[in-house]
């Protein structure tokens, strides 16, 4: 595919390999070509798939998602459906501005076709994105997400005040709400899907619009039946499984010394506990709470057999980041065995 062997390369060597200046060199170009409505149209006609499905009240124009951590601040929102996306989700947003961690923070594993990640939530803002969703020239055209998260500031006693905030900001602007409670980049977060704290939270959120939990990799499974009895009693509208890992299995050698840097692993290597997760949930709540299955997909196989663990939807990161726009549209089409929509290209 051209992506991998021409676009990929040159991507990987901007700023010596710094995998952080590749993301935002691409973000700006992204921005720059969401200002161009003729060259988004031509993406649309090579990338969009039509398979849509309603779930949790929504209606997605297909079930291949953006993930969060892509495009934290919503810089390059039109670009995404233009490259086949059927949802996007933005964030995670915190009601602080906040720099996130240190330099270097991202780091590549190319030979197990994934990354470690200890961004730290690095955002402009819940009122900064606001305005930017504000200012949106018209409709996306997909369904939009947003992920929230706790301020690094706030201590976990005032994490409630806090996730309201973003969510009073941005409210009318998300179609759904996903809770970031398992990030393992700021301090404490994962505590927040302990019973208490969870149901302390949905009751606060849980309302008006869909709200998601999104769940770590690394709970053990009473934890996650603890979780979902929580999110089943206060009306969570489902479950995102799963954030990154703080496991290591299944690194290739040539990758090992780097996947030893401090963060959250996703991609290939996640893809089996992903799935793992995702069928615990869809059996232990008999489907009653929709799952995104992501960790992991980086190919059309890796989509399917999310659906068949039990995803009604999923999202792509680190896959998109190794395969392009080509596995979007991939992905959207294994999903329901069905051609590309008219107009869509193949190749």
């Amino acid at each position: 595919m051209i992506f991998e062997r021409v676009v990929r390369p040159r991507l990987f060597a901007i700023a010596g390999g710094d995998a952080e200046a590749a993301h935002e060199w691409t973000l700006r170009r992204l921005a720059a070509l969401s200002r161009r409505p003729a060259a988004l149209s031509a993406l649309r006609a090579r990338y969009a798939v039509r398979a849509p499905r309603t779930v949790f009240g929504v209606d997605f124009p297909n079930p291949v998602g953006l993930a969060a951590g892509m495009d934290k601040d919503g810089a390059a929102l039109p670009a995404w459906p233009a490259l086949g996306f059927g949802f996007v989700e933005v964030g995670t947003v915190t009601a602080r501005p906040q720099p996130g961690n240190p330099r270097p923070r991202l780091f590549r594993l190319p030979d197990s076709g994934a990354v470690v990640n200890r961004m730290g939530f690095n955002n402009a803002g819940a009122q900064a994105l606001a305005a930017r969703l504000a200012a949106l020239p018209r409709p996306l055209g997909v369904p939009l997400g947003i992920s929230l998260g706790k301020s690094k500031a706030t201590p976990l006693e005032e994490a409630v005040e806090d996730y309201l905030a973003s969510y009073r900001a941005l409210r009318e602007h998300g179609d759904y709400f996903a809770v970031n409670v398992s990030s393992p980049n700021t301090p404490g977060l994962r505590a927040l899907q302990d019973r208490a704290h969870l149901d302390a939270l949905l009751a606060a959120l849980v309302g008006e619009k869909p709200v998601l939990v999104k769940i770590a990799p690394d709970l053990t499974e009473p934890a996650i039946a603890e979780l979902l009895e929580v999110c089943l009693a206060r009306g969570a509208a489902g479950v995102i499984a799963t954030n990154t890992t703080l496991a290591r299995d299944g690194l290739a050698p040539a990758d090992r010394e780097r996947g030893g840097e401090t963060g959250g692993l996703s991609g290939r290597p996640l893809a089996g506990r992903a799935r793992e997760v995702v069928s615990f949930v869809h059996r232990e709540t008999g489907g009653r709470l929709p799952v995104i299955g992501v960790g992991g997909i980086l190919d059309p196989d890796d989509a399917a057999r999310m659906v068949d663990a039990g995803a009604a939807l999923v999202q792509l990161y680190t896959g998109f980041i190794y395969r392009g726009p080509a596995l979007v549209r991939a992905a959207a089409r294994a999903w329901t065995g069905a051609p590309a929509a008219a107009g869509t290209a193949g190749g």
